[in-house]
């Protein structure tokens, strides 16, 4: 009786608590990209709690002349996630305006390393929540066949895509957590 009793305690908590850690579907989205919705935004609340308690002086600390500042990373990703959404909803690559706007947060390098210093998380974060906000406003107009199609060039089908974001995401991630680390308050 008190093996009965435990599997039924067991049960009973396993069904009250809500998983944190899953990958799955959400409302408003078809399954599969409601499912690569939830693994973006997951990728996203990973960077926004690294980064999160970061003062202006540490977002802005260059570990070497070749590295990239944790602020000038977060501007990439929200570029190129920007690049993505009119690569694969638009089938186009940024015009003019577009590339004036993101083109040094795409490529980094010494531009952005002096272009984005002097601005607090804010500043950063409100920039990749606007491109993922209308990320997700774009994919609710999308289906699961859609993402098996291929792109214009025929070179990847919108799911690999996706999934590059979030990958491309997830290495940069590592690079914003080894400068974390490095930073000399530490």
């Amino acid at each position: 009786m008190k093996t009965l009793v435990k599997i039924l305690l067991a049960l009973l908590i396993s069904v009250s608590v809500k998983a944190q850690n899953t990958v799955g579907p959400l409302d408003g989205y078809t399954p599969q990209v409601g499912t690569l919705v939830s693994m973006l935004n997951d990728m996203k609340n990973r960077v926004e709690r690294t980064v999160g308690n970061l003062s202006v002086e540490e977002l802005d600390y260059l570990m070497d002349d070749k590295s990239n500042r944790i602020g000038s990373l977060i501007m990439h990703l929200a570029a190129t996630e920007k690049f993505y959404q009119v690569y694969t909803f638009e089938g186009r690559e940024f015009n003019k305006e577009e590339e004036e706007q993101w083109g040094t947060a795409m490529s980094l390098g010494e531009e952005a390393r002096d272009k984005y210093q002097g601005h607090d998380v804010q500043y950063y974060l409100d920039a990749y929540t606007e491109v993922r906000n209308k990320t997700m406003e774009l994919m609710k107009q999308k289906d699961d066949a859609w993402l098996a199609e291929l792109n214009a060039a025929g070179n990847m089908n919108y799911h690999w895509a996706w999934y590059h974001v979030m990958e491309h995401q997830s290495s940069h991630l590592g690079q914003i957590l080894l400068l974390k680390k490095r930073l000399p308050n530490k």
